[in-house]
């Protein structure tokens, strides 16, 4: 008898072990996010990130946003426009097919061609004029202009294979028919508005995950969201709110948390004659556009307590600023400081602009793409009515925001910039702030039309010096002189914040992506 109960302790022994390893061996993660499976469409952040789980490109940024050989080993110059890089051999597709320089040609070249695009890659591969291929691994790139960053903007170019997505479409990614890439996981399914699943990749040429499976169980509502980390229906949710944190580390839950590159502001429409969101007090059209002078735009700014915006709505989980890259990054400008709260001189210079009674103003945001971001416009609101401004407020969800966004349909924005690829303000600068030029590559970002010459000349050397020094110089240069134009009004610097189980650890990164290569399991 005794031996028998020894036996059944024995297999209950084994049986925890085994389920202990099984749960081990997969994570389920709470996300806001939906997914786009074609890491050609729709460059958000997030998107960027899902991204990098199924597909590799030939650099890649590690969680410091500090470049890192991928597909590529390594690359040098061979003069101020010509990039020789070299491929890693033997890396394999998840189909088992080789990896070789035409498939990355062929990348970037789909990038420019994916119909319907509402925010597209092209900014990354924009300065490339051509690409040779010397051999099979190896690839020289000659860029328009000397571009000492183009290993950086190579970081968010996924290699696709040539042979599986030359005829294909975005809805082909999207039911996993070509969403075959090189990357550390390899896709299993997608079910919109509920889950996308991935499991590991045992042929991948790196370090493998801990974890074999991953499942991102996809709830958009914050609440809803935390509530399935505290119920155990998730291991491991991201964008976790700032209220939330105490509570969840009360109840014995970790909380990973850090300052993030991303920098949060509001785009201003400086440039048109009439701005379609711009009214008098009676709601109807202005004839003139109050956000073309410099003395509205930076009363709007002095009207805005970042401080309370941090303390009350970020709950200090957010660090104010007063230019577009984080304090301490490399081409962050410390003789610009953040604009003082003042509403009474706000009062004022609106006056002193021909506005002593103000004016009518819509808001557009997005909901949930930034922490907070529905909570922060509400307040700004309330904010510029305290001087005099009639505002309203326009949410819509993020793939709605960026197509509306990019075609600049709002006069007063708020859009929050990812600073990681380049580790410096250079992309925001380039993409969201220069006289948009088609030919070459910048201002697509530029939502507020912002246009002033000397900056232009500023960036343009700024992007073309291979001196680092200079090239910080430069920066800081063109972020004081868009500053000092208010050409774009900063609120504060994000946070990432995410929430898991105890027991499991996560390294979190600056870009705010979150990489299950990163994630440890309970041992």
């Amino acid at each position: 008898m005794f031996k028998q109960f020894l036996r059944c302790i024995a297999v209950f022994l084994i049986s925890v072990v085994c389920l202990g390893t099984a749960d081990a061996a997969q994570l389920t993660f709470g996300t806001m996010y939906e997914p786009s499976i074609d890491p050609h469409f729709l460059y958000l952040s997030h998107n960027a990130a899902y991204a990098r789980h199924v597909f590799g490109g030939l650099t890649d940024r590690d969680e410091s946003a500090r470049i890192i050989p991928a597909i590529a080993t390594s690359w040098k110059n061979l003069d101020t426009t010509n990039w020789e890089f070299k491929l890693r051999k033997g890396v394999k597709f998840h189909d088992g097919s080789n990896v070789t320089a035409e498939d990355f040609v062929f990348s970037v070249n789909r990038i420019p061609k994916v119909p319907n695009n509402p925010a597209s890659y092209v900014m990354n591969v924009e300065m490339i004029a051509d690409m040779t291929i010397k051999d099979p691994y190896t690839i020289i790139i000659r860029t328009k202009e000397p571009y000492p960053l183009l290993p950086n903007r190579l970081s968010d170019v996924a290699i696709v294979s040539k042979r599986l997505v030359q005829d294909a479409t975005t809805a082909d990614f999207t039911s996993g028919k070509v969403a075959i890439g090189t990357g550390p996981y390899k896709f299993v399914e997608y079910i919109p508005g509920d889950r996308y699943v991935i499991k590991r990749n045992e042929d991948y040429w790196g370090k493998k995950p801990e974890f074999e499976k991953v499942t991102f169980k996809i709830v958009s509502n914050n609440a809803a969201r935390v509530a399935a980390l505290l119920g155990g229906d998730v291991d491991m949710i991201d964008v976790v709110q700032p209220a939330d944190v105490p509570t969840l580390e009360k109840r014995g839950f970790w909380v990973f948390k850090r300052p993030s590159s991303r920098v949060v502001f509001l785009t201003i429409d400086s440039s048109r004659d009439q701005s379609p969101y711009v009214t008098d007090n009676e709601g109807q059209p202005l004839r003139t556009n109050p956000l073309k002078d410099v003395r509205v735009r930076k009363a709007f700014s002095m009207a805005i307590n970042r401080d309370a915006i941090v303390d009350r709505i970020m709950d200090g989980l957010a660090e104010k600023n007063s230019q577009l890259i984080p304090r301490g990054w490399y081409s962050y400008n410390p003789e610009i400081k953040v604009e003082k709260y003042d509403p009474e001189r706000a009062k004022e210079l609106l006056s002193s602009a021909g506005y002593p009674n103000g004016f009518g103003l819509t808001i557009h945001s997005p909901s949930d793409r930034y922490v907070n971001d529905q909570k922060i416009v509400q307040a700004v609101a309330q904010m510029l009515s305290r001087i005099g401004i009639k505002t309203k407020v326009e949410t819509m969800p993020p793939g709605v925001y960026f197509g509306r966004l990019n075609k600049r349909e709002f006069s007063f924005a708020m859009l929050g910039w990812e600073n990681s690829m380049t580790g410096s303000s250079m992309m925001c600068l380039n993409a969201a702030f220069r006289t948009y030029d088609k030919d070459k590559g910048v201002g697509t970002w530029n939502s507020g039309g912002y246009s002033n010459p000397e900056f232009d000349s500023v960036m343009d050397q700024a992007t073309s010096t291979f001196d680092g020094k200079k090239g910080e110089e430069l920066l800081m240069k063109a972020m004081k002189i868009l500053m000092d134009d208010q050409g774009v009004i900063p609120l504060h610097t994000q946070f990432t914040i995410l929430g898991a189980l105890k027991g499991i650890n996560y390294t979190p990164r600056a870009d705010e992506h979150f990489y299950a290569v990163y994630a440890r399991p309970k041992k």
